[in-house]
């Protein structure tokens, strides 16, 4: 199983209360949000945009879908979904499509979306495919210091 070290290392690092929760392995974020019994509202995906030639994170509801044309209109370039064989490399300690909501810790710029605002905690891959943390909304704004965006759709 991937190392979830640094991520944890992070988080108690900065003082931050989490917790984690196993569950069966699961792949997609709407179906982890459902072996987990937790809402899709809560349950947040992290997708590896390209901005231009650039990496980025694009953190989101799972339930939500990214919309290229709001991302590319509000940050006024052109945005695209980075694939598998591109992104695979930029998260060495995680499953693909594990990867936390945390560019930073990656060397990413990260977009979270304006539909998780609301919201007192949010729940993430915790670098694989078992575990997830839960973990309060403001601390990790606090932490990813991400850029809010509305570029999800329904």
């Amino acid at each position: 199983m991937p190392e979830t070290k640094r991520l944890k290392t992070f988080l108690d690092d900065n003082n931050i209360q989490y917790e984690v929760i196993t569950h069966p392995k699961a792949y997609t974020a709407q179906q982890i949000a459902s072996t987990a019994h937790i809402s899709g509202k809560i349950m947040t995906k992290s997708v590896v945009i390209k901005i231009g030639d650039e990496y980025a994170l694009a953190v989101l509801p799972a339930n939500d879908r990214v919309s290229f044309q709001l991302f590319s209109n509000a940050l006024d370039q052109k945005i695209q979904l980075a694939s598998e064989d591109e992104f695979r490399e930029l998260f060495p300690d995680c499953e693909t499509g594990a990867m936390p909501p945390f560019g930073n810790l990656y060397g990413l710029p990260t977009y979270v979306s304006t539909d998780l605002e609301d919201k007192d905690e949010i729940i993430f891959n915790a670098c694989n495919h078992v575990e997830l943390i839960r973990m309060n909304y403001n601390d990790y704004i606090r932490l990813a210091k991400p850029e809010i965006v509305h570029f999800e759709i329904h």
